[in-house]
């Protein structure tokens, strides 16, 4: 009969090179990491952050460049916290890590009507929280677990609900520019994610902030796109390439592209025209 341990080991091995591969290329295409760098990895608890810092340690020693790693987590004092469980595992990756204590709870419970959706507001006020962190401790680069479902179910909130073509890049400024944020799981896919959690069995602590929200926007999202993803292998993978290919003159934006300046004109050795469905035609 088949060893379950020796196949276990194979699988975890696989994922961990899939994950290794995905992340990597995200460092490398977004410039992510750089020489120097003291990154500070979020760790929510959930299955993300921990493959997250997970994968990061494990390229920390092999990295061309040298950087270094404080896991933080912010405790926001929501009632039955398990505050052990965090700490009692960060000291078993010799990791150098460090808890916020800042009861957000108590302000979202206060400002948010019973049954709305808390989301957004805890969003906010974590994140305020751990960019003034980064701030006062010299951090460089704020990492967090976002993947590639994430940033597809994103871009279709936006786009169903806000009338927007946005999602959430790899890499950005905070608006007050004093913080860069890096997703470095940002070409994982979240199947891959949670199988090797699984695995590994990491100690996850589910966020009761919320409660289940099964109704949520974003759930409906995930639903959608896991539909596709079975029906259509491959879909999702077509999508987000399109995030990464993106042509501002064959969209409608006048603050992205100057359609009112478009004047008459030859262009050398070829002619572009672009049929009724908006395709790209090189005519030489």
């Amino acid at each position: 009969m088949p060893d379950p341990q020796k196949k276990s080991r194979v699988e975890v091995n696989k994922l961990h090179k899939r994950l290794r591969r995905n992340v990597g290329e995200a460092i490398a295409d977004y410039k992510m990491i750089e020489e120097g760098d003291k990154l500070m990895v979020c760790l929510s608890g959930g299955k993300d952050s921990f493959v997250m810092l997970d994968i990061l340690l494990n390229l920390q020693k092999t990295a061309p460049v040298s950087f270094q790693i404080l896991a933080v987590n912010l405790d926001q004092k929501q009632p039955g916290f398990p505050e052990h469980i965090l700490p009692e595992y960060l000291e078993t990756t010799g990791v150098p890590f460090h808890i916020i204590e800042h009861d957000t709870y108590s302000i979202v419970k206060r400002i948010i009507p019973e049954g709305k959706t808390t989301c957004s507001l805890c969003s906010r006020l974590r994140r305020g929280t751990l960019y003034a962190f980064a701030k006062e401790n010299n951090i460089t680069k704020i990492a967090l677990g976002h993947h590639r479902d994430d940033i597809l179910e994103t871009f279709f909130l936006n786009m169903f609900f806000a009338g927007k073509l946005k999602a959430m890049p790899p890499k950005l400024l905070s608006d007050d520019k004093q913080n860069i944020v890096i997703r470095p799981l940002a070409y994982a896919k979240e199947k891959h994610i949670r199988r090797y959690a699984e695995i590994k069995d990491f100690p996850i602590i589910p966020c009761n902030l919320c409660g289940s929200q099964e109704n949520l926007q974003r759930q409906m999202m995930k639903t959608m796109l896991t539909g596709w993803d079975k029906q259509f292998p491959g879909r999702l993978e077509t999508i987000f390439s399109s995030l990464q290919n993106i042509s501002p003159s064959q969209m409608a934006d006048t603050n992205l592209f100057d359609f009112v300046g478009l004047e008459r004109g030859e262009l050398d050795g070829a002619r572009i025209a672009s049929d009724d469905a908006g395709l790209d035609i090189l005519e030489r």
